[in-house]
């Protein structure tokens, strides 16, 4: 019988995603109040700061040849943009959980890509992100004009505004008066949970391929590996209920962030405001990251074909074992 899963996932992605785009309309649609003066003269602040990053990721990427600048600065620049809120906000209560858990976040992230060698003195080099040298590998991306603006205009552009737009729901917060309440602990109770979801995600992540490459220095074949190493992907922690435990963290931590808006009052209809915008459209990246991933190890493990179709990408299920 023919395997429809592709089509079947291919469907289920497309209708999540018009899902989202009509959640950020919703949003466009029923806005919110306008920016007080204090909130747009902090916000021209944040947009400097963006299009210096802007600048320096486009010219450094190309110079050097390493497309991951932004993928260094993805987790320093939401500390500070959210600390730039906090104290031109005069530290409120809110602004500060919320930079705090931003910087929490900040660390872990720098942290784990830093040990994966991204980080040099030579602060342009570093190792790069192993799925921009296999996009440029594709057909369209073989030509340089075409990397180049995809590099500006995606890699640059797109993904140092990304970074800054999941960060305005802090500038929303910025001009309320509203007092510190039961959706900001739910807020902060909620990202907590996240970011301890992504720690010990990465944290079996690094442990299971450090132990995969040690074996694999031995001089033996993937398969003649003691399980599950033998898989090649971790089946390990929380990747042996869900394909993507991280990435639920990520998205997870930057929705609940968003709560700390509803508890500022600022948002129309309880629940819709611009600032979700950027974290919705963080759960658009993720799609097309995970799909990425996805195909890349689909075509490298051969059992990776079984474990998605036994495992969710999201939603905790029982525990994968090879074969059974």
């Amino acid at each position: 019988m023919k395997n429809n899963r592709p089509i079947k996932n291919i469907a289920s992605t497309a209708l999540s995603a018009v899902c989202v785009l009509a959640l950020i309309v919703l949003c466009v649609v029923l806005g919110g109040d306008a920016l007080t003066r204090e909130q747009l003269s902090t916000l021209r602040i944040l947009l400097i700061v963006c299009g210096a990053s802007i600048l320096y990721c486009f010219a450094v990427g190309e110079a050097s040849q390493n497309y991951s600048q932004m993928d260094k600065l993805w987790s320093l620049l939401p500390i500070t943009y959210t600390w730039i809120v906090a104290a031109r906000g005069g530290m409120k209560t809110r602004l500060v959980v919320f930079a705090l858990i931003v910087t929490a976040w900040g660390i872990r992230l720098t942290v784990n890509f830093a040990r994966k060698g991204a980080y040099s003195l030579k602060f342009w080099t570093g190792t790069e992100d192993y799925r921009w040298a296999i996009v440029r590998g594709t057909r369209f991306f073989k030509s340089k004009p075409a990397w180049t603006c995809f590099n500006l205009f995606f890699i640059s552009i797109y993904q140092n505004l990304l970074v800054l737009s999941i960060c305005l729901p802090a500038l929303a917060c910025m001009g309320s008066s509203a007092p510190f309440r039961i959706w900001d602990a739910l807020a902060a109770a909620l990202s907590v949970l996240f970011l301890i979801l992504e720690t010990v995600s990465d944290e079996y992540q690094w442990k299971f391929h450090q132990t995969k490459k040690r074996l694999l220095a031995q001089g033996k074949a993937l398969s003649e590996l003691p399980s599950p190493y033998d898989l090649g992907f971790d089946t390990m922690g929380p990747w042996a209920r869900m394909r993507h435990p991280n990435y639920l963290g990520e998205q997870g931590l930057w929705l609940s962030l968003y709560l700390f808006v509803i508890g500022a009052g600022c948002a129309k209809c309880a629940l819709f405001h611009w600032s979700l915008i950027g974290p919705l459209l963080l759960v658009l990246l993720f799609m097309g990251s995970s799909a990425l991933g996805e195909a890349i190890s689909l075509k490298k493990y051969p059992l990776y074909a079984d474990y998605t179709r036994r495992v969710y990408k999201y939603v905790p299920a029982h525990r994968y074992e090879s074969g059974k």
